[in-house]
């Protein structure tokens, strides 16, 4: 009887280690290769190109202020959420801010590193012949009778001549050309660089600020003087270049029958201006997409619009307000403009006005009065009385285009209110005073822009365009000859070709004027050589 053996138990193996993670600083690795990936910019790039969606249909606060406060009176629940997103004010919201950031950094990091690369390359020798060159896309080869030596400098020079980088190694010579395809890219990436930083910068240290300004009236370049302003981040008042521009005069033109009535043809306004205390005054005609380049910043014609001229007269006959009142136009076809006179003089109470401005008051089917056409053919105004406390002297800021009627009587409304035409004079119930249409003069709108980083824009936008087109005509070619000795003398030269986006025919030009160096009673084509399945 034989006796089993015990069976072997296994020893206890010790447990695993966990492997241990990439840490902080892999992570940190990890995070900047996917930054600076050219997946990543581009991405960007598109949000970029999306931030600015918003910018393109909802008023921005820089340009448009009143069209701002008139989409919360009418989206008084959707407003104030878009207001919280910065809707408003894309370009100076911190999402916008940080996609900028990004993209900036993504492509400085996808940029730089093969701008170095590059370089090198430039730096370097054009790489050995292949092994077999008849496995190339572009592949030649004959037979001569002039030596190897003789052939592979004849090559240098017919490569050279055909401004191709040319080197020697032992029975062959290695030509490339072409570079220049990867520096108009790197030349476009690096512009758009330069692009982004001026623009940046741009936004940093300019302002903008918009202005009303009433014919025969101006303004100078302060703070106090604009109805809208915003500087950059890096802005002072103190950079505000000291100049004056004054209105003399606006015009018009419309299209006065057709289809396309009413439609403007021209807007000029006669303005001067003096760039300095010291400097003279000059004129300039002042257009659309024409603007005035003053001591640094740009002046340009936005937008204009009527203000009706009044004389108005209190209780006790006195003159409490006379001048022009810009109104705002409700209808930009018709140019019918709404505006507020407001009188805190008027003794023995304050008098507001409502008024309606017609440029060509016609009856409409209704025998309501409307304008007929945005000149001032036929002008007439309506006015809406209040007396009371304007509410001017609490302190709290108000709007000059709208009138605060929480404490105001009315005094004349509804049917009682008759269009003025120019020269005649409202008299108001109860002994409150009177009020005269004297007339109308037109204003402008403008705005002031200064931006220092517009001339390297423009310029970084000149060299991306070339670098791009660069890269698109160019293409990367590389050539080898090789020049092997062979029995009875001769010699044999094989050509072999490499570009990148499909073959030139500037590779059988370099054949045949290698051919045609050879003597011609030695000239021969060898056959073709079988493929070598050999790796090279």
């Amino acid at each position: 009887m034989s006796v089993d053996a015990p069976e072997t138990q296994a020893a206890p193996q010790a447990p695993r280690e966990r492997p241990a993670g990439i840490g902080l600083v892999g992570w940190l690795r990890w995070g900047w290769r996917q930054l600076t990936s050219m997946r990543t910019a581009l991405v960007l790039l598109f949000l970029v190109a999306l931030g600015t969606v918003p910018g393109s249909f909802l008023p921005q606060r820089g340009l448009a202020p009143e069209k701002v406060t008139t989409f919360f009176q009418q989206h008084k629940t959707l407003a104030p959420v878009m207001d919280k997103l910065s809707l408003f004010d894309v370009y100076a919201a911190p999402w916008f801010a940080a996609i900028y950031i990004l993209l900036f950094v993504s492509l400085a990091g996808c940029v730089l590193p093969r701008a170095k690369h590059h370089v090198d390359q430039l730096r370097s020798r054009p790489p050995k012949a292949p092994r077999n060159l008849g496995r190339l896309p572009e592949a030649a080869s004959y037979e001569t009778a002039a030596a190897p030596d003789e052939v592979l400098a004849e090559a240098r020079g017919i490569l050279k001549g055909r401004r191709f980088r040319v080197d020697t190694y032992d029975d062959a010579v290695a030509a490339e050309k072409g570079y220049l395809r990867e520096t108009g890219n790197l030349v476009f990436h690096l512009a758009l660089l330069v692009l982004l930083f001026a623009v940046g910068s741009g936004a940093a240290f300019g302002y903008k600020g918009n202005v009303l300004v009433t014919e025969g009236e101006g303004f100078s370049n302060t703070l106090a003087s604009y109805d809208a302003f915003k500087g950059g981040r890096s802005f002072t008042a103190s950079k505000l270049p000291p100049f004056t521009v004054w209105l003399d005069s606006f015009s018009a033109s419309y299209l006065p029958s057709g289809p396309n009535r009413g439609q403007p043809t021209n807007f000029s306004a006669k303005i001067r201006y003096q760039n300095g205390l010291r400097s003279s005054v000059k004129s300039y005609d002042l257009k659309v997409n024409h603007p005035l380049n003053v001591d640094g910043s740009r002046v340009y014609l936005l937008g204009h619009g009527y203000a009706p001229r009044f004389t108005v007269r209190d209780g006790k006959g006195q003159v409490a307000f006379q001048g022009a009142v810009p109104f705002l136009p409700t209808n930009e076809a018709t140019y019918a403009s709404e505006g507020v006179i407001k009188v805190p003089d008027a003794q023995p109470d304050q008098l507001g006005f409502i008024g309606l401005f017609w440029p060509t008051a016609v009856p409409n089917q209704q025998g309501k009065v409307v304008s007929a056409f945005p000149a001032a053919w036929n002008p007439q105004v309506a006015l809406f009385a209040f007396k009371g406390d304007l509410g001017l002297s609490n302190g709290a800021p108000q709007s000059v285009y709208r009138l605060e009627t929480a404490k105001l009587k009315p005094i004349l409304m509804g049917n009682k209110v008759k269009p003025l035409a120019t020269g005649q004079t409202l008299q108001l119930p109860g002994g409150a005073g009177s009020v005269t249409f004297d007339g109308y003069r037109q204003y402008v709108t403008l705005q002031v822009n200064h931006d220092p980083g517009r001339v390297p824009a423009l310029a970084a936008g000149i060299v991306a365009i070339a670098g791009i087109v660069t890269s698109f005509l160019v293409r990367r070619r590389r050539v080898w000859v090789r020049a092997t000795a062979a029995d009875g003398g001769r010699t044999v030269v094989q050509v072999g070709g490499l570009t990148l986006g499909g073959a030139t025919p500037d590779f059988e030009a370099i054949v045949e004027r290698l051919k045609a160096a050879a003597p011609e009673e030695s000239r021969s084509t060898a056959p073709d050589e079988p493929p070598n399945t050999d790796e090279e």
